[in-house]
């Protein structure tokens, strides 16, 4: 079966605001296949300003809390930056890119489809780290 990348259309960087880029990434989690029971809450946490580009940079914090444990025994972050280049046309898309706490890896929404195991894999590691503390 192949997987279909599943992306949003972006602003242009003359049209970007923080809170346009926050509402386009919660757009784009709406996109991701992951069961209802998971929960997150997304923040905008800096400006950085380079010399070829803006980037703007957002996290999504993710729990399952349960009846149980209402508050998650650990929490799977995805980074979120929004980059304006300096030398592109205003009337140009922002580029996104994201990546998971855990990780190095840098992915692209157009070029990699989201998956919910990546978020298990980061909890799953911690609780384990915990447990043997």
């Amino acid at each position: 079966t192949k997987h279909v990348i599943r992306n949003i259309l972006w602003t242009t960087a003359k049209n970007f605001t923080v809170e346009r880029g926050w509402q386009q990434i919660e757009e784009l989690i709406t996109t991701w296949d992951i069961h209802e029971s998971w929960l997150y809450h997304s923040e905008f946490l800096e400006e950085e300003e380079l010399k070829d580009s803006k980037r703007y940079h957002y996290r999504a914090c993710w729990g399952i809390p349960t009846r149980r444990k209402p508050i998650p025994q650990a929490t799977a972050s995805v980074y979120f930056v929004i980059v304006i280049s300096k030398f592109r046309p205003d009337t140009a898309p922002v580029e996104v890119f994201y990546r998971l706490e855990s990780s190095r890896l840098i992915r692209r929404p157009e070029r990699c489809q989201f998956r919910e195991k990546w978020l298990k894999d980061i909890i799953d590691n911690k609780i384990a780290c915990t447990e043997r503390l």
